[in-house]
């Protein structure tokens, strides 16, 4: 009898055994590669020249794709008239807020819905997934409303980091992320743990959250880059400049902004998120890849 037939490819093995085929795959592998490394460095470097350029040379058409001169001061130039360390502090204070909050509502929910099974978990479940059919412009006005007058306690959050806190800790897609990973989770490991004696918050924090690493870093880093990020939910907030995060600055003082000034500022914002993602980018490529738990 025959083997069962391996997977289909697009290149045959048979052609990849010939000379011709493994030129012609590592011609196409190489292009393919430069092409979408180009396509995501390119930005960073036109970003990072355009703020080392004079005025004049970053607003001439055709651009120039090396600076005539390169005037790399710009940064501490940007840095110290606009403030950005206090601003900074503003958006590592959101974001970070942002982050634990987020963590202490997703995880317990998360836990509850897929080990605890409430009744009607499945109801509530849905209900939350239903939340990201809805266009996030359709939610302005009412999470506006709602913060600007908390009901029960009558409380105004405008133009304080409570602001962006509360509404960023329902995150019907987090919950749903972390679901699905404690799904995988055996039933049995909990129910040893149960017969043991250990209550739901010990199994929680004693066994479900040590081997859910990958997905909370996964959950952490797109907690962090969304607060990070945001720009219409804090400028509808923030009112007081002197709470706001980058993002709300940049475009507040744009008009009034030298153009390399400004891109600079857009540089010296986007610099923690990309070094994040570099530190962590195994962290994350394994969070998302985990499907199943290994004996």
């Amino acid at each position: 009898m025959r083997g069962a037939p391996g997977p289909r490819t697009l290149v045959s093995p048979s052609q990849l055994r010939s000379t011709r085929g493994r030129i012609v795959y590592w011609v196409v592998f190489t292009l393919v590669m430069v092409a979408f490394t180009l396509a995501f460095l390119f930005p960073l470097y036109w970003a990072v020249t355009g703020a080392m350029k004079s005025p004049d040379e970053l607003a001439r058409i055709p651009p120039t794709l090396v600076p005539e001169q390169w005037q790399p001061g710009t940064f501490a130039q940007a840095w110290n008239e606009l403030d950005l360390g206090k601003y900074f502090l503003n958006t590592i204070v959101v974001a970070g807020g942002a982050w634990l909050l987020q963590l202490a509502v997703a995880v317990p929910a998360a836990f509850a819905l897929s080990k605890l099974r409430p009744v009607l978990g499945n109801v509530v479940l849905g209900l939350m997934l239903a939340t990201l059919m809805l266009p996030a412009s359709a939610l302005l006005v009412p999470t506006y409303l709602t913060v600007a007058d908390v009901p029960l306690l009558g409380v105004n959050l405008l133009s304080t980091p409570a602001a962006i806190w509360l509404p960023a800790a329902a995150s019907a897609f987090n919950i749903y992320l972390l679901k699905r990973f404690f799904d995988q989770i055996p039933d049995e490991l909990i129910e040893a743990a149960t017969i043991d004696g250990a209550g739901p918050v010990r199994i929680l924090l004693r066994i479900v959250l040590p081997i859910s690493r990958p997905v909370l870093a996964v959950v952490s880093i797109f907690a962090v880059v969304a607060a990070w990020k945001d720009f219409i939910w804090p400028l509808l907030v923030l009112q007081d400049p002197g709470t706001q995060t980058l993002s709300v600055l940049l475009q507040r003082v744009a008009p009034d902004l030298r153009l390399d000034l400004l891109v600079a500022g857009l540089v010296l914002a986007s610099l923690p998120m990309v070094g994040l993602f570099l530190v962590f980018q195994k962290q994350i490529l394994a969070g998302l890849t985990a499907g199943s738990l290994k004996g």
